[in-house]
């Protein structure tokens, strides 16, 4: 689909219109909740790793559809992802902890989702700082090599998430198999194309 190759400009705000509306469906249910805190913190958790994969997800979209305009995605997506991880961590942090920051403190060392999450979070903040078309021009070939800590972020989101379950682990198992799927794709894709810049053939 040649229209796929230019992006159009009302893709962005569609894009952050359709990732909002799990937010909002999150704040209508409140009233109905038994406890809105742990509603709003499931829901938020789970669509910023959601977020994460997705954005992680367009890479190999790009590369297997040849749709090239598919990576102005990765902005939206991406900031969705911090966007929902940034709520998440103030609803844990003001509802739940209550800034209670002693105790905050003791959950970071002793329960390891907490420290998982708060460690993905904290490599995110530099990349939403610098997701701006100034910030790219400025770090140049850096920009690239900054914002491969997504990969670790994402590591650490799913860990979050599957140490945070005790019970039924299907939801994050499946999430960890996305991941090492996507992760996976791209060191083959580094590996096929080493492999062929050697082979004797090109040579």
């Amino acid at each position: 689909m040649a229209g796929l190759r230019h992006w159009p400009r009302w893709a962005t705000p569609l894009t952050w219109l359709i990732g909002l509306l799990p937010l909002g469906s999150a704040l209508w249910r409140l009233g109905e909740a038994v406890n809105p805190v742990e509603l709003l913190t499931r829901s938020t958790g789970t669509w910023a790793l959601t977020g994460l994969l997705l954005t992680l997800t367009i890479t190999p979209l790009r590369q297997l559809s040849g749709w090239p305009a598919l990576w102005h995605l990765r902005r939206p997506l991406g900031l969705l992802a911090f966007a929902y991880g940034l709520i998440h961590l103030l609803i844990y942090l003001l509802l739940d902890q209550q800034l209670d920051w002693a105790e905050i403190g003791r959950d970071v060392f002793k329960r390891p989702f907490i420290t998982a999450g708060m460690a993905g979070f904290v490599l995110l903040l530099p990349l939403a700082i610098t997701s701006t078309d100034g910030w790219m021009r400025r770090l140049k070939r850096r920009w690239g090599l900054l914002h491969r800590l997504v990969y670790p972020a994402a590591m650490l989101a799913v860990l979050h998430d599957l140490w945070l379950v005790k019970k039924d682990l299907t939801q994050p198992l499946i999430y960890a198999a996305a991941l090492a799927l996507l992760l996976g794709w791209r060191l083959w894709r580094r590996w096929h194309s080493a492999f062929h810049w050697h082979s004797p053939e090109r040579k």
